[in-house]
């Protein structure tokens, strides 16, 4: 089997930007919550079997603690906003398994989903879908990889190097180098992507870097320069990497069993009327009933 684990934030901001607006009968914008559930539906016709979607909740989490400048839900469109719940109420409803994250971030369920996913031998491959550089460290081999969906592209550990220069191992290390401006950290002056690759390419972790820049043993300018940024800012780097390393053992995430689609629930249509999407009820119910038949 094949296991999909979805971002689901990432595909509710993806469509509520890519989708023109539309009401539910209360008057409010559901037009990114349809959009993320006919996408699922979509994966479901492609032979998806499995499937978990993390959410974030509540956009803060542990990080924000750790962190003042970490990313919040400041600045969001209340009428994306809004949709964060009854993104979760439809997509349970319709039969999806949903990692509603409060204290972690989705990122972190889906990190820790991929490893509960990998580790069971009945899995064939689990597929991360999402472009988000963070999950590249959850990639293994060709066993872990990372889609994207929209450019329909696939990155193994190959393409992570091909991609970063580095290992997904080196992941943390290199977005702790030149910051992650989506969730509000710099990095430190001076690493750009070609400096942060080639050091962690040589020497992985930061720890591994010498302190003398001297003794880099790659090419790059500015050596002496960019070794006493790193020595002064070593503490802010390493808060950086803690802040971009995944939780890999969010609770109560469940099996990989659990995560099999077996059509919707019984409240399904009820859920259904109140946001307006008649024609994803029916497609649902035909993509159940073909389920059940084969």
């Amino acid at each position: 089997m094949k296991i999909h684990l979805v971002d689901g934030t990432y595909e509710l901001f993806r469509h509520f930007f890519a989708l023109p607006p539309a009401q539910d009968a209360r008057g409010g914008e559901i037009a990114a919550t349809r959009g993320v559930l006919a996408s699922m539906l979509s994966l479901l016709e492609e032979g998806a079997t499995h499937v978990g979607v993390a959410t974030d909740h509540v956009i803060e989490s542990f990080r924000n603690d750790l962190y003042p400048g970490y990313k919040t839900g400041d600045g969001i469109d209340p009428a994306l906003r809004n949709q964060f719940e009854p993104l979760e109420e439809l997509l349970a409803a319709a039969g999806f398994r949903v990692f509603a994250m409060v204290e972690h971030e989705a990122d972190d369920a889906l990190a820790t989903a991929a490893e509960t996913a990998a580790a069971d031998p009945r899995v064939e491959q689990v597929l991360v879908c999402t472009p988000d550089k963070d999950l590249a460290q959850c990639v293994r081999g060709t066993r872990i990889v990372q889609l994207d969906r929209r450019k329909r592209q696939l990155c193994d550990e190959a393409g992570v190097h091909e991609r970063f220069g580095v290992g997904p191992a080196s992941i943390p290390d290199y977005l702790a180098l030149v910051g992650d401006s989506a969730d509000g950290f710099p990095g430190l002056p001076g690493f750009g992507a070609r400096t942060a690759s080639a050091l962690l390419a040589r020497y992985l972790h930061l720890e591994a870097i010498p302190g003398d820049g001297a003794k880099w043993e790659v090419g790059v300018r500015g050596a002496a320069r960019l070794a006493t940024t790193l020595a002064e800012q070593f503490d802010d780097a390493l808060l950086f990497r803690h802040l971009a390393t995944l939780v890999r053992d969010v609770p109560e995430l469940g099996s990989v069993d659990e995560w099999r689609w077996r059509g919707p629930r019984a409240d399904f249509d009820a859920v259904c009327a109140r946001y307006g999407a008649p024609g994803l009820r029916e497609r649902t119910h035909r993509l159940a009933e073909k389920r059940a038949a084969s």
